[in-house]
């Protein structure tokens, strides 16, 4: 069924075709505009062509609407200002989106724009060093919706998890099980000023000598241990949270298949290299960066962005033309010469590969105190512990509730709350009014839409009505947006407003009135909204509860 929007930019460059044919071809936009009293749409298409046409734009505007053909959709235009044109659709019209989502269901909203595009969301990617943080929690929900935000609009996604097992982080954390495992055999041993001191090292450390052995001196195998132990945990942890991975990659798999070997001489062979003071330099000051960047080390070992590199230039060989990182703040500074060494590699790959959504930390408040420390953690809250207080709903709903670039405060209170204040739980509680308004009108939830299908929509004419209506229409583009600006906040602002407008609704009209015809009209807009809050929520991966 097609969207209203795009009926209307039909219905505009028909007019425009009359008054100014030469024009026709350039996109026309029909937003919605700020106050409902200026109409259900606006454009401004006469101001966008008045100026090349040297004409006045509100002379322009009003030969255009004059121009225009009969609507049934559309009862008047208004022009406003220097020519905008104001759209005020017939009831009728508004109507279609409960009809749409009727013929829809779970699929509205959703559409085929980017089928055949295969994108890569790399996220969480966290080093097995210890369980996963409150950071890492906000990063696993931002990529899941974003991966199944580009679903919804056709994109088949591989979600991708980059395990960092190499490097001297990974020997720290070898060296830190193995000093807690001479301590519980009673043995004196320090520990190195960086390793890793929370209770899980002494547990895994006890693991360790209970399925191994008292043999201490193999260092390479506590790492092996550890190294699965903390993989094992951070997968239960990302399955608590219902986050389901395509792909693992381990970084330790670019050195032994010579990956890593390999994109250092496709760099040496561009011509982008050079050697000073026993170093291998990347001139990434050629791609923007402020300063060219050693790669090779004079002891022979490799710069942290090296492997990044050859990371993503597998991603580019495997097929994955649109690759996006969600990663911590701290990255940023990787980003410029991750893309000068792509960009170096002589693979045509383009300058602006891979797309990042940067996240900054997560604050945790919890009695108007901040917490921050873990009971097995140590230093750090962990994301099953946040998981623990308030559930997984809540947490998947907060954590992407905001741009991913701002700062957040996770307030536990609130998210245990049964409040309006509240976000999770006001959506979910107004899916949960819409399935008590079936109920008690004798309708099961799971038939509403086959029951209700031919229920005349005339008598939705209230202006709660003509609100919500509104709303519903809006969910597809609304969620075409947030896919392609990667911001699964838009999500949530608007589920808040669906769910704002249905609790108005439903405190200011009554459903089971003796007027038939008007309550399965007034029903079948009770059902549309369940379902587009439904699908919304599909969207987050959070529940739709029946009842709370």
């Amino acid at each position: 069924m097609t969207d209203l929007r795009n009926q209307l930019e039909s219905w505009l460059a028909s007019g425009l075709a009359a008054v100014a044919p030469e024009r026709l071809g350039t996109p026309i936009v029909v937003e919605r505009p700020k106050q409902a009293a200026h109409g259900d749409f606006a454009t401004n298409v006469a101001l966008q062509h008045a100026k090349a046409l040297k004409r006045n734009p509100r002379e322009f505007a009003q030969a255009l609407v004059a121009a225009l053909p009969a609507s049934e959709m559309v009862t008047k235009t208004e022009i406003a200002g220097a020519g905008f044109i104001n759209i005020f659709l017939s009831p009728a019209a508004r109507q279609t989106a409960v009809t749409r989502i009727f013929a829809e269901r779970e699929r509205y909203g959703f559409s085929n724009v980017r089928r055949g595009e295969r994108v890569m969301v790399e996220f969480v990617s966290a080093n097995p060093t210890g369980p996963l943080h409150v950071g890492h929690g906000r990063q696993a929900a931002l990529g899941d919706a974003l991966a199944t935000l580009l679903e919804s609009q056709g994109a088949s996604v591989t979600r991708e998890f980059y395990y960092n097992d190499a490097g001297q982080q990974i020997q720290n954390l070898a060296i830190s099980v193995r000093v807690r495992a001479q301590e519980l055999l009673g043995e004196h041993a320090t520990m190195p000023e960086d390793g890793y001191r929370g209770e899980y090292i002494r547990e895994i450390a006890q693991r360790y000598l209970d399925e191994v052995g008292h043999d201490l001196g193999d260092i390479e195998a506590i790492r092996r241990f550890a190294v699965a132990e903390l993989r094992e945990e951070q997968d239960r942890d990302l399955q608590a949270f219902g986050v389901k991975f395509d792909n693992y990659y381990l970084e330790s798999s670019l050195y032994t298949d010579g990956r890593v070997e390999a994109t250092v001489e496709r760099l040496t062979s561009s011509g982008k290299t050079y050697s000073e003071d026993g170093a291998l330099w990347l001139r990434t000051t050629d791609y923007g960066d402020d300063k060219d960047r050693v790669m090779r080390k004079s002891d022979g070992g490799y710069t942290y962005f090296v492997p990044d590199v050859a990371y993503h230039v597998t991603k580019w060989e495997r097929g994955f033309v649109k690759a996006i990182n969600v990663q911590g703040s701290d990255h940023h500074s990787t980003i410029t010469r991750v893309r000068a060494g792509l960009q170096a590699v002589g693979l045509g790959i383009p300058a602006g590969y891979p797309d990042y959504v940067l996240h900054k930390m997560v604050t945790v408040m919890k009695g108007g105190e901040e917490v921050k420390i873990s009971k097995r953690a140590g230093s750090y809250l962990t994301l099953r512990e946040l998981i623990d207080e308030v559930g997984r709903d809540a947490v998947r709903f907060f954590l992407v509730s905001r741009k991913a670039d701002s700062e957040f405060t996770f307030d536990v209170d609130l998210a245990r709350s049964q409040s309006e204040n509240n976000p999770v739980y006001y959506v979910q509680y107004a899916h949960a009014r819409v399935c008590s308004v079936l109920k008690q009108a004798g309708i099961p939830v799971a038939s509403a839409m086959a029951e209700l299908a031919d229920a005349d929509l005339a008598p939705l004419t209230s202006p709660y009505e003509e609100v919500l209506l509104r709303r519903l229409a809006d969910f597809p583009g609304e969620l075409a947006l947030a896919a392609r600006d990667l911001a699964p906040h838009l999500a949530t602002f608007y589920l808040k407003e669906l769910a704002g407008d249905f609790h108005s609704y439903y405190n200011a009209e009554r459903f089971l009135v003796d007027d038939v015809r008007l309550q399965r009209a007034r029903l079948a807009l009770a059902a549309a909204s369940g379902q587009v809050i439904r699908n919304g929520l599909a969207v987050l991966r959070i529940a739709a509860p029946e009842q709370m």
